[in-house]
């Protein structure tokens, strides 16, 4: 089974569009899991036990891990066992370089940590990404025009008649032979969304950037979504994870979580009828 039709098998079992990202920032855990063993990992273990059929997805930001050293490695491994086997996991480190580099990156995730997905960035062209898309089952979201307001830098430069996020895409879905390729297309640029939409019809979006970051998600539905309203991975973080800072935190997610599934249903309804 390929990437993309386990996404629409999570997507539909558990009804939701909604991935958490678990960027977690040790100086904003609640105060009072700062005397538990691991307050990182204990942080993580109330999110996901509150949250986890809501979504469809959890994304790690590998850096938050990493900058932990060998803890912070630790506290991944034990976060990806705590996440049930009905949603996936993307691990979110945007890597990217040569390809014998590229296959050691690769088997670390994959073989090693686990994730059913990664975040890629393809500037070095497809040989840094082929390592990555030799699993049908294991997807692959490559970056094409991200939500952060440098993106303007190169992503916007013209090739051609065509910004270099567009020729990205189109380059990259010439790679999707074991459909298991996706973009990362942020929700801070819906007429983006809307265009790479219609370039790549069935192939998965992973949406970043909606609460904190400002961006629309009735946009990044109506944009996002294929003509079955599956197929967006609509991330939020910061405003999930961090909606309360005290001992009802993981309540406060569930709640903040919820409301966001709800209203997605909502303009999911609008695109599939």
């Amino acid at each position: 089974m390929s990437f993309t039709q386990r996404l629409r098998q999570v997507q539909i079992k558990q009804n939701s569009l909604l991935c958490i990202g678990l960027d977690v920032d040790v100086d904003k855990i609640p105060t009072h899991l700062q005397s538990t063993k691991n307050p990182m990992l204990e942080f993580n273990r109330q999110i996901i036990e509150a949250t986890h059929d809501l979504v469809c997805a959890y994304k790690p930001n590998l850096a938050f891990y990493e900058a932990r050293g060998e803890r912070g490695t630790v506290t991944l491994r034990e976060t990806l066992k705590l996440i049930p086997k009905s949603v996936l996991t993307i691990g979110d480190g945007k890597r990217g370089d040569i390809g014998n580099t590229a296959e050691r990156y690769a088997k670390s995730l994959f073989d090693d940590f686990g994730f059913d997905s990664v975040t890629v960035n393809p500037y070095l062209g497809f040989d840094s990404v082929e390592p990555f898309l030799t699993n049908p089952e294991k997807g692959v979201f490559i970056l094409a025009l991200t939500s952060n307001s440098g993106s303007k830098d190169f992503q916007r430069l013209m090739v051609g008649t065509k910004p270099l996020y567009e020729k990205v895409v189109h380059t990259a879905k010439k790679w999707n032979v074991n459909q298991n390729i996706g973009f990362v297309v942020g929700a801070t640029h819906p007429k983006e969304l809307q265009r790479i939409r219609k370039i790549v019809p069935d192939i998965p979006i992973l949406v970043p950037g909606i609460g904190k970051q400002g961006g629309d998600l009735k946009s990044s539905i109506r944009y996002g979504c294929d003509k079955h309203g599956q197929l967006a991975v609509v991330n939020a973080s910061r405003s999930i994870i961090y909606a309360s800072s005290g001992k009802d935190f993981a309540e406060a997610a569930r709640a903040e979580a919820k409301k966001i599934v709800e209203e997605m249903r909502m303009y999911v309804g609008e695109v599939s009828n």
